[in-house]
């Protein structure tokens, strides 16, 4: 389909058009890094997610990406990997996708899922909503969004990942008493959340008190981004939700 704010513009042929406005890339990437992009990456791309590849938007096998059928838990938005990657280690036992269309980021996690010879990672560079098309119905038993970008503007709080048009997806992805966390430093896109996240009736929000908001889970890893907002004086917040 063709942008309709910019006709020299293609989405892939028989996608829609979807608008994305985060960065895609930055700094020059290392050969390293590179190579690991043309090796290691296409070797652990899930399969089916693209529209050249699935243009019915046929769902993906997961029991087949992973070798069984294990929990698979999705990240959206990894940054540098830093969470993706320790769960993964964690969690053997469990699969895991993270979609990235930075690909700095990609580039900076794929390297290290082969030195550390982590098998149970998946790793999408491209839109998390082109994963959300193919995913199985109740088949994720976790997600994470984690300091997603804030877009403080408030003409530009449609562009937040948390809106209708994204969560409703997940929520069909989600399986009964799936956990969906939600890390951020900025409290506009909390009040944003619960703005949003409340006023369906798909998800519940695991809160007791202001602790449960104000400490990370049990099994946190820092991001680079956290780490940031600390240095620069903001307070992380950590929301879980429940898929009823």
């Amino acid at each position: 389909m063709t942008n309709p704010k910019n006709p020299l513009k293609q989405a892939p042929h028989g996608a829609p058009w979807r608008n994305f406005y985060g960065r895609l890339h930055g700094k020059t990437l290392r050969k390293g890094q590179i190579e690991h992009l043309e090796t290691t990456l296409k070797d652990i791309t899930p399969p089916g997610v693209s529209w050249e590849e699935n243009p019915e938007r046929s769902p993906v096998d997961l029991a087949a990406l992973f070798g069984d059928a294990r929990p698979v838990w999705l990240e959206i938005g990894f940054g540098g990997g830093e969470h993706l990657m320790h769960m993964a280690q964690t969690y053997p036992e469990v699969g895991i996708i993270g979609c990235e269309p930075y690909i700095n980021g990609v580039a900076m996690l794929v390297p290290r899922i082969a030195e550390k010879g982590v098998k149970n990672a998946r790793v999408l560079h491209g839109d998390a909503r082109d994963m959300l098309d193919v995913l199985p119905e109740a088949s994720l038993s976790k997600a994470f969004l984690l300091y997603p970008d804030p877009w403080p503007k408030k003409r530009h709080h449609k562009r937040r990942f948390v809106n209708g048009e994204n969560i409703t997806p997940l929520a069909r992805a989600l399986k009964p008493g799936a956990e969906f966390r939600i890390a951020t430093d900025i409290e506009d896109y909390v009040r944003h959340t619960l703005e949003h996240m409340l006023a369906r009736d798909d998800f519940e929000w695991l809160a007791n008190g202001p602790e449960s908001w104000r400490n990370p889970w049990d099994d946190w890893h820092r991001t680079r981004y956290e780490a940031k907002a600390i240095v620069e004086g903001r307070t992380p917040h950590y929301l879980t939700f429940r898929r009823v």
